[in-house]
């Protein structure tokens, strides 16, 4: 790992949050942009919750709302989570997705490389032989249960275990979701349980080929995360991909600029390209409001610490079950959010951790009017 020679950028921690608004650019005005230019999608926009990806794009402006417009995608990819791309990048974000390494690979399967290691069967070998089953197996939109149940009737024990909730044998869950892109699959918007499906017109040599593979610098994963969530460390991108710290570190970018953060030990890195925005990030540039759903970008920091410094608030804002959407002021968290639907109505329950100017309850106002509107809801107190 190597980086840009030089002094290091000294910032503050308010810098940091408001470069990552602009940069995520959660200050675009609503329905502004085009999916095109919404940068968020090169490192993928998860979809997690009641229409998480649409309501992330509108946060940025986008005038796309759905996963099912033909401009995008939706594909299982970091950590095993649906995330949203834009069409055109889906083969490209393939390629961005194969493991690094054997290592890599293993790590990102968790405890299912274990009978595959014992068994003598490599995890980039076992991936590949998931993702050529899969192929073969959806030659037309099937349900994620049955696709499980018919790949498990083809592979071998060490892939294969048994599952309490549908009392039935199954392959283990991260090599079937991290397979499905490898075999050119996307999930289908909208479909609950998950409808895999061909991607069209997918490169017949990419189907289950994990070779390494040059990839555009804006889809590198490692370079994504800097750019959408620096300064950050190698050891935050690694537990952000769920991979192998030591594979970070042999993927780190060499144009990166060290980053001091109110006086302490300058231990992260920003692209150098970024290092303008995160030092222009004044203390006078316009507040930005927003109702950030639970798994939106701006969240998936792993310097949870820096971003919410009280322990009670993170806590609860980061909870693993029932996770509530956060409250963005002027970059930063002030509060939580619960939607409550009863019908067509839409309540929010709001939890301000500090007491909110005036601006900010009326912007709050406006938030929540805006998301009702999305979800086709009528807002009510």
């Amino acid at each position: 790992m190597s980086t840009t020679s030089g002094s290091p950028l000294a910032v503050t921690r308010a810098q940091v949050l408001r470069s990552r608004v602009r940069t995520q650019q959660l200050d675009r005005e609503p329905a502004s942009a085009s999916v095109a230019t919404t940068d968020v999608l090169d490192l993928g926009v998860q979809d997690t919750g009641t229409g998480g990806a649409a309501w992330s794009l509108t946060n940025r402006g986008c005038a796309v709302p759905s996963t099912g417009d033909d401009e995008l995608a939706l594909a299982w990819t970091v950590r095993g989570a649906p995330h949203a791309y834009r069409r055109t990048d889906l083969p490209a974000v393939e390629l961005a997705l194969r493991p690094w390494s054997d290592r890599d690979a293993g790590k990102r399967i968790f405890n299912a490389s274990k009978p595959l290691t014992a068994a003598g069967i490599g995890t980039l070998d076992a991936l590949a032989a998931v993702a050529t089953e899969l192929r073969d197996l959806v030659d037309a939109p099937m349900v994620k249960g049955e696709l499980s149940g018919r790949l498990a009737e083809r592979m071998p024990e060490p892939y294969l275990r048994w599952c309490t909730p549908c009392s039935a044998t199954r392959l283990h869950e991260m090599p079937f979701r991290l397979a499905a892109l490898h075999a050119g699959l996307e999930l289908a918007a909208g479909t609950s349980p998950p409808v895999l499906r061909r991607v069209p017109g997918w490169p017949a040599d990419q189907v289950a080929n994990l070779d390494a593979a040059a990839v555009p610098d804006r889809l590198h994963l490692v370079r994504a995360f800097v750019h959408h969530l620096g300064p950050a460390t190698p050891a935050e991108v690694a537990a952000y991909l769920d991979a192998p710290l030591a594979d970070v570190r042999q993927q780190w970018p060499d144009d990166v600029v060290a980053v001091q953060v109110d006086g302490q030990a300058a231990n992260s890195w920003v692209l150098a390209a970024d290092a303008d925005v995160l030092r222009g990030a004044a203390e006078d540039q316009p507040s930005v409001v927003r109702l950030l759903g639970p798994f939106d970008l701006f969240l998936q920091c792993r310097d949870r610490e820096r971003v919410v410094p009280d322990a009670a608030h993170r806590k609860d804002l980061w909870r693993t079950l029932g996770r509530p959407g956060a409250v963005l002021a002027d970059g930063e968290v002030v509060g939580t959010w619960r939607p409550r639907a009863t019908g067509r109505r839409l309540r929010l329950e709001l939890s301000p951790w500090q007491e909110w100017s005036t601006g900010v309850r009326a912007a709050v106002e406006r938030e929540a009017q805006r998301l009702a509107e999305h979800r086709g809801l009528e807002l009510v107190p």
